[in-house]
């Protein structure tokens, strides 16, 4: 059988398998579904459309499993084909938008040049105007200012002719009979004005004999006031004797008459000022007033007592003027009410606001009062207390408050060193220099304390020579420690002389390290 016989007979359709079918059916379905869904048609390329076959190659892929390696090769090539063709599609839009854009550039810059010649037009004709109005008011300007020249003229030529006459209507002033009536009223005006100057003027001369007898007046004038003045005071002044008087007889005579008469007569007790005597009875106005307030002052003070209002008693005392209730009395008055329970000391109160008001004065607190709040302050266990007042308050100290002090230390060896350190700071205010070396000594500062020595000029090698002799208390080795001090320090002379007493010693006695603080006591104390 030739070739062409063969060719004659029909090619018979292969025979798909039951689960092919379905597989081709569901396939298609899929197709239908999703491209309703996206709503993509066949007439054009697009992605959705692109999409679906390409999920649907996969799915056939998956299924003919004989034939996935050349299938996945052929969709590969196909993918790539694609993706050539979307890259030259973006490529060509842009280039496309590139081409529009140069192509509209000769007439976007033809505009701008028709704009340009536009604006620069305008600008012409708005210079031209301008230049044209800035004429117009020159000229407007020039033609004023020539009006207003012509105008003063004119105004200077008629003010003679036509000015007013003061008093009258333009209508009366061309009026004969007004200007006669006029006339006569001015000649009345006249007459009287001559009259007046006869009756009612004086002479220079007159003048002068006025000023005169003013003068004598005036003289008498200032004698009755003097006098006025002077018995002005005497009343106040016997108004405060007789209030004085009055408060002593109010307080039922508990104080004796004769306190009320030295009290008035003789200031000095009552303001402890030997500055301010007999105040009360000088011929002074301007201290009538201060002995009022003076006074006020201890009668407020006495009612505050009275009531047990301490606190403001010693507020009251610390404000009094010229410090009238800061002194032992007044103290005492606040000592002999003694402790109340829950309550802080009144005597303590009042130390508190004198010092705190001592540099609104110009002199500090004496010397009885700073020593007695000291001893307050210690006895109330307040250091604290003392230790602010001894170094920033305005006081006077004396070697008692110092002695009170290192009392206190010896007392309370935890404080110590704090009252060391207070009593030394009074021993030099005081130009106590042994006591205020001893201090030193006592803290261990034997630095300072040579220094000290080598300071003032009191402490001669005779002195030096009597203290290591007549010290029974330090041993060999403390002095020779404090000379070998003094040598490094530079303090030579001061060394040798102690060296010397040594050398010389015939035999020293020891002493212990807890009282080797008593080094120079016996000789400084």
């Amino acid at each position: 059988m030739s070739f062409q016989e063969v060719n004659k007979h029909a090619v018979l359709p292969p025979i798909i398998s039951r689960s092919d079918k379905e597989f081709l059916e569901s396939m298609q379905r899929y197709i239908i579904t999703e491209t309703k869904r996206v709503g993509c048609n066949e007439k054009g390329p697009a992605d959705e459309y692109y999409t679906i076959y390409r999920n649907v190659f996969d799915k056939v892929i998956d299924y003919v499993s004989a034939y996935k390696v050349i299938l996945t090769s052929i969709k590969k090539e196909y993918d790539a084909f694609i993706e050539t063709i979307k890259k030259g599609r973006k490529t060509a839009f842009y280039l496309h938008g590139k081409l529009k854009v140069l192509a509209a550039e000769p007439t976007a810059l033809v505009y701008h040049q028709r704009r340009a010649i536009q604006l620069e037009a305008k600008v012409r004709i708005i210079e031209n105007n301008s230049t044209k109005i800035q004429l117009q008011i020159d000229q407007m300007k020039q033609m004023r200012a020539e009006y207003d020249k012509e105008e003063v003229k004119l105004c200077a030529s008629n003010r003679q002719l036509w000015r007013p006459i003061p008093g009258m209507t333009l209508q009366e002033s061309v009026s004969l009979e007004a200007l006669n009536k006029y006339k006569q009223h001015l000649e009345d005006k006249y007459i009287k004005r001559k009259q007046d100057l006869t009756t009612e003027y004086v002479s220079a001369q007159k003048k002068v004999e006025l000023d005169e007898e003013m003068t004598v007046l005036l003289k008498r004038r200032d004698i009755a006031e003097s006098l006025n003045r002077d018995l002005q005071f005497r009343h106040q002044r016997m108004q405060v004797i007789s209030h004085t008087l009055t408060t002593w007889l109010k307080h039922n005579m508990r104080i004796p008459f004769q306190d009320v008469v030295e009290i008035i007569r003789n200031t000095k007790a009552v303001y402890v000022d030997e500055t301010i005597v007999d105040e009360l009875f000088e011929d002074d106005p301007s201290k009538t007033k201060e002995a009022i307030i003076m006074l006020y002052y201890i009668e407020r003070f006495n009612e505050l007592i009275s009531n047990g209002e301490y606190e403001k008693a010693a507020c009251f005392a610390a404000n009094s003027p010229r410090r009238i209730l800061q002194n032992i009395g007044t103290m005492n008055k606040f000592k002999a009410v003694g402790k109340i329970r829950g309550k802080p000391l009144p005597l303590l109160l009042f130390f508190e606001a004198i010092f705190s008001r001592s540099h609104a004065f110009k002199r500090p607190v004496n010397a009885d009062l700073t020593l007695e709040g000291i001893k307050c302050g210690l006895s109330e266990k307040r250091l604290d207390l003392v230790t602010h007042w001894v170094t920033q308050e305005k006081l006077t100290f004396s070697e008692k408050a110092g002695d009170v002090i290192v009392a206190y230390g010896e007392q309370n060896t935890y404080y110590k060193p704090r009252c060391l350190a207070l009593a030394q700071i009074i021993y030099n205010e005081c130009h106590l220099h042994k006591k205020a070396l001893l201090c030193l000594c006592k803290q261990g500062r034997i630095h300072e304390a040579v220094e000290h020595i080598q300071q003032f000029k009191d402490f001669t090698s005779d002195l030096i020579e009597h203290l290591v002799m007549g010290d029974s208390f330090c041993s060999f080795e403390k002095w020779q420690e404090m000379a070998n001090i003094c040598l490094q320090n530079g303090f030579e002379n001061l060394f040798n002389d102690i060296m010397s007493v040594l050398r010389s010693q015939a035999g020293v006695s020891e002493i212990s390290e807890d009282d080797s603080f008593y080094l120079m006591e016996h000789v400084f104390w």
